[in-house]
């Protein structure tokens, strides 16, 4: 009986010698040049992947009218990209469906920079993070946490859904692929690490970070707690001016009351939740709508522009802060 245990020891700690191993001490880093009048210009876009139902490819088409007038850059996607069940594998017609033949427009052939949401997880989320994708569409690079360095700004991209807890209690209606992430405790807090670490050494004039839930929101599902004490904390201590994410099924914009932080909701690419929400009235709510749209971010190094569009690209909300002086200058 000894012996057994002596070996289940040994295997055990070979395991974890492995999976230590296997894990980088830094997030991958990706490089994307800005144009030559110091401007950066790009989309923000959660919740989306239904083969252009719920008003998706209305959405789409939007994305595309203004992205050409904008010229943006690239387009962020905040998660739950493939409803509702991820995709099945690499080779899922969903993945064309609901992604290549919907955002077809000129101005949207950029690079799509995307985080896991939930609902990927419930399928085959490794299928998500494969490069076979890209070469069905070049468009496309997912991965769970990386860093994008766009000169200006450093966008940090953080896969959120492991860190909730909900998604590990048992019984559970749904499945989820934690392939790649366990164990849950030693992945959360490398990813915490890391991003602690690429924060502290980022020298951009703009730093944002990129998750698919929320730490402040007045949709649906509300403050994410978890992240509310894990994460929050790091963004303040290293400066973060703007974090982005899906999730909640609306468009959102909510202040944070012990720093220049701004909580910055876009989940409204396709189906949304009318009338479901909570805690309206928050004195740090700066903006709310519970219909479909997206948001674009314009920035040079010393200005950022915040705007909101509904499904009919109509603005519904712009915002605008100064770095130099911290001002915030809402314009209604």
């Amino acid at each position: 009986m000894a012996s057994f245990d002596n070996k289940t020891m040994v295997l055990c700690l070979w395991l974890a010698i492995n999976f230590l191993s296997t894990v980088s001490s830094e997030l991958p880093r990706f490089e994307h040049p800005i144009r030559g009048d110091q401007r950066l210009k790009f989309f923000v876009i959660g919740d989306w992947g239904r083969n252009g139902a719920f008003n998706q490819s209305e959405v789409a088409f939007q994305m595309g009218r203004i992205g050409e007038e904008l010229d943006i850059d690239f387009v962020v996607s905040t998660g739950d990209n493939f409803y509702d069940n991820g995709l099945k594998g690499e080779h899922d017609p969903a993945f064309i469906d609901s992604f290549t033949n919907i955002y077809t427009a000129k101005s949207l052939q950029k690079q799509w920079y995307t985080v896991l949401g939930n609902h990927d997880y419930r399928g085959d989320a490794l299928a998500q993070l494969s490069p076979a994708l890209r070469k069905i569409d070049n468009r496309w690079l997912c991965l769970r946490s990386f860093v994008l360095n766009a000169e200006i700004a450093e966008l940090f991209f953080v896969d959120t859904s492991p860190f909730v807890k909900d998604y590990f209690t048992i019984p559970n209606e749904h499945t989820y692929d934690w392939r790649g992430v366990t164990p849950i405790k030693i992945y959360t807090e490398n990813v915490l690490k890391e991003l602690e670490s690429a924060l502290r050494e980022s020298t951009a004039k703009w730093k944002i970070v990129v998750g698919h839930h929320a730490i402040r929101s007045v949709g649906h599902h509300g403050d994410t707690e978890e992240l509310v004490e894990r994460l929050l904390p790091i963004l303040r201590a290293n400066d973060v001016d703007l974090y982005m994410n899906g999730h909640d099924h609306c468009l959102e914009q909510i202040g944070d009351n012990q720093s220049p932080i701004q909580y910055l909701t876009s989940g409204a690419g396709s189906k949304a939740w009318r009338g479901d929400l909570k805690g309206l009235n928050r004195r740090d709510l700066k903006f709310f709508y519970d219909g479909q749209g997206f948001m674009s971010v314009q920035m040079t190094p010393s200005d950022v522009e915040i705007v909101f569009y509904d499904v009919f690209g109509k603005v519904l909300h712009k915002w605008t802060m100064s770095k130099q002086l911290h001002d915030l200058h809402p314009i209604m």
